[in-house]
């Protein structure tokens, strides 16, 4: 059982085991733009057993919360990724990039301000707002009307690359912000912008391992071919 689960990559644990995305952000697993990787290579390049990490995952607790998309239809996991994720971002940001502003104009003396963090900010909401209007107007419709592998294909590689510079663009955000860890003498305005970027990574982390490890593995399923029916078959439904 745990040699098996320590041989599974790190998207398929994420979407079979409810709770294990708080395991992976706990030992800074990527789960997203990185759960192609075994999680048995992925513990192994940041120091850590992967028995550790195996036995974490299986003590966790049932989490009747959680949802399983994996069965669902594209339509259905859509228009979850929508509600829950794409607007969601849209809040986010302007509020972020008003805290970080803020923060730069009142500490940026101090050696630990997060100084550069407003434009950065703004460079990723205009690369995700980008990203969305892509998949809003252009992907999710081809997937929503069936078309999946290999006409979504293209599609699909362009929405991976993106993410990955998504990816990037996180951990930029926490080399500006000491993982987003605040010091200790912050004020409440620097306290309540990193409680916010903690969210933000959250967000964006679970948002981009349901399309990519989920929504577009699926589609990029080929359908099964038809095969012609037995001469068995054919005799039991003769009138």
């Amino acid at each position: 059982m745990t040699t098996a689960l320590i041989d599974q990559t790190l998207g398929s644990l994420a979407s079979s085991m409810p709770g294990a995305t708080r395991v992976f952000r706990q030992y800074r697993l990527d789960f997203c733009c990185g759960g192609d990787l075994p999680l048995r290579e992925a513990a192994q390049r940041i120091g850590v057993d992967p028995q550790t990490i195996a036995d974490t995952l299986l003590a966790l607790e049932p989490d009747t919360e959680e949802q399983d998309w994996r069965n669902a239809s594209a339509s259905q996991l859509i228009e979850y990724l929508l509600a829950r994720f794409h607007e969601r971002h849209r809040d986010q940001f302007p509020e972020l990039i008003r805290l970080a502003s803020r923060v730069e104009q009142v500490h940026g003396s101090r050696p630990e301000c997060p100084n550069g963090l407003a434009e950065h900010l703004w460079n990723m909401q205009q690369e995700l707002e980008s990203h969305m209007l892509k998949e809003e107007q252009i992907l999710f419709p081809m997937l929503q009307r069936g078309m999946g592998f290999p006409q979504a294909q293209g599609p699909i590689s362009v929405m991976r690359y993106e993410h990955q510079e998504h990816g990037n663009a996180l951990e930029r955000l926490a080399a500006l912000t000491n993982d987003i860890t605040p010091p200790s003498n912050a004020c409440n305005t620097w306290r309540a912008l990193y409680r916010g970027l903690e969210e933000l990574r959250s967000d964006l982390m679970q948002h981009i391992h349901l399309e990519n490890n989920v929504l577009f593995r699926n589609a990029e399923t080929p359908a099964p071919i038809p095969t012609a029916p037995s001469a068995e078959q054919l005799e039991e439904v003769r009138p």
